[in-house]
């Protein structure tokens, strides 16, 4: 029975009626409803995780912004790839977000953005890569996969829910709003079956990049040179 324990116990054997293990530790979320249907109590690291929102601002930045604040106060740089609007700097300091160590890609293309991902991931200074790409080939996200599973940064896609398609993204979720609260549904996460969906009542603006603001203060931007 012990040695039978020992395997079950090890990091590479998965329960049929549990989440997956992780290779790399989470990053808590502080949302317990989400760190509870997580794999790894958390926003998987060295992953890839895709967002679909029903319409943006709808709370899908709020979900990760307090593992942003950790990330950043703990001096790891967050890295932000084409995102809607400008970010609005008070906005993202009131979340506890320090904009010293905030970068700002700005990419037009789905081939620039999904190389700046990459870039981003390799340099192994990142805590976390945000990136707005609309449109992929399941074939790049396979490469982003790769490369997120190099480090230790947590890899997250923005997408629009109204097309849902195939991709090796190791957490999917859609978000959307329903009574005045944000609706978290999971599609895919490894390990047991899905959750049934959560509501969260996230409290502040809808979104905390808006394009109330021109300036980037405290935040870098890097251009890809041809």
């Amino acid at each position: 029975m012990q040695a039978l324990e020992a395997v079950l116990n090890h990091p590479a054997v998965w329960r049929g009626n549990s989440c997956a293990r992780v290779a790399v530790p989470s990053i808590p979320s502080s949302l317990p409803e989400l760190d509870a249907v997580f794999p790894g109590g958390g926003w998987p690291a060295g992953a890839l995780t895709e967002i679909y929102a029903e319409r943006a601002g709808i709370g899908e930045m709020q979900l990760f912004m307090p593992a942003a604040a950790r990330l950043s106060g703990a001096g790891r740089w967050i890295t932000l790839i084409a995102p809607p609007h400008i970010p609005y700097a008070p906005a993202l300091a009131a979340r506890g977000i320090r904009l010293s160590r905030l970068i700002l890609v700005r990419a037009s293309t789905p081939e620039e953005r999904l190389w700046a991902c990459e870039q981003a991931l390799q340099s192994g200074g990142c805590g976390a890569v945000l990136a707005w790409i609309e449109r992929a080939p399941e074939r790049a996200l396979k490469r982003l996969q790769l490369a997120a599973e190099g480090g230790s940064a947590a890899t997250l896609l923005f997408r629009s829910a109204r097309v849902i398609p195939a991709s090796p993204a190791a957490l999917r979720l859609h978000v959307s709003r329903a009574q005045g609260r944000t609706v978290v549904r999971v599609l895919k996460r490894r390990g047991s079956d899905l959750p049934a969906p959560i509501l969260l009542d996230l409290q502040g603006a809808p979104a905390s990049i808006a394009a109330g603001s021109r300036r980037e203060t405290g935040s870098r931007t890097l251009e890809r040179v041809p």
